[in-house]
């Protein structure tokens, strides 16, 4: 299954309709940019897509395979329920999926219609920020993009169906959380404006550990302008996010290496 360290899996090319192939590979490159820009953990965490015209099923990645090696034909394809319901031939390493991220995505998967992709990460920088009783503060323009996020308490490793309530709720119809002890999720309506939301989490959360680093009083912001950036960054004021973006960052990829859309 290996040669020079690279997993040979076989082409889900003919298996899947053509918008779900497009979806995959959308897929496969969001894990290869997450790792890219420092946000992954290994082989832990987990980016799920939506199935077009499959309201019930979404892609995840394998649980074992880190995320700059994650292909198109290498995600699994799962129901809301937890059935496997097509994945490649992964030989005798005979991957499956992460119960953490079922349970994780199939609940904002079905509550959320509008979440077709949803982003959990780890990082050094969400990971901290989770930990601390202010939560993210809106010290940074790119900040105050998140001044209405969510919290989600911390229950401990999410295995257990019964935490989805929760979760849902405090999520909302918010396009950020930030799990408590834990690391932080976005969703959006595509691969490109989730990504797009947990790029600048992270950032705000870097920029944020670095000024509170230096021990120094943070500058306030007046709650009328911290209002209206917050406004400035809202779904009916601007165009969607990713938009732009995405294009340009599978170029990105494709100079680096185009391996993702396999």
């Amino acid at each position: 299954m290996t040669k020079s360290g690279v997993l040979q899996i076989p082409s889900m090319r003919d298996k899947c309709s053509d918008a779900e192939w497009k979806a995959r590979v959308d897929l496969a490159a969001c894990y290869r940019l997450v790792e890219l820009y420092g946000m992954a953990d290994m082989m832990a965490n987990h980016i799920s897509l939506r199935v077009p015209d499959e309201d019930n099923a979404f892609l995840i990645n394998a649980y074992g395979m880190m995320y700059e090696e994650i292909t198109a034909s290498s995600l699994i394809k799962v129901d809301l329920d937890g059935n496997i319901l097509s994945r490649p031939d992964f030989g005798e390493l005979g991957y499956g999926i992460n119960k953490a991220g079922y349970v994780i995505h199939s609940a904002i998967h079905g509550a959320r219609h509008d979440a077709n992709c949803v982003i959990h990460t780890h990082s050094w920088a969400s990971m901290a920020v989770s930990s601390l009783a202010c939560g993210l503060v809106p010290a940074t323009q790119t900040a105050m993009r998140f001044l209405k996020i969510g919290y989600h308490d911390y229950q401990g490793v999410v295995l257990d169906t019964k935490e989805q309530a929760s979760l849902i709720a405090d999520l909302g119809q918010g396009e950020a959380l930030i799990l408590r002890n834990h690391g932080a999720l976005t969703v959006g309506r595509t691969v490109g404006e989730a990504f797009n939301w947990m790029h600048r989490l992270e950032l705000a959360c870097r920029a944020q550990l670095a000024a509170q680093a230096t021990q120094q009083p943070l500058q306030q912001v007046p709650p009328d302008v911290l209002e209206e950036t917050w406004n400035n960054y809202q779904p009916g004021t601007r165009r969607p996010y990713g938009v732009m973006e995405w294009p340009a960052l599978l170029r990105k990829l494709d100079r680096i290496d185009s391996s993702y859309r396999d």
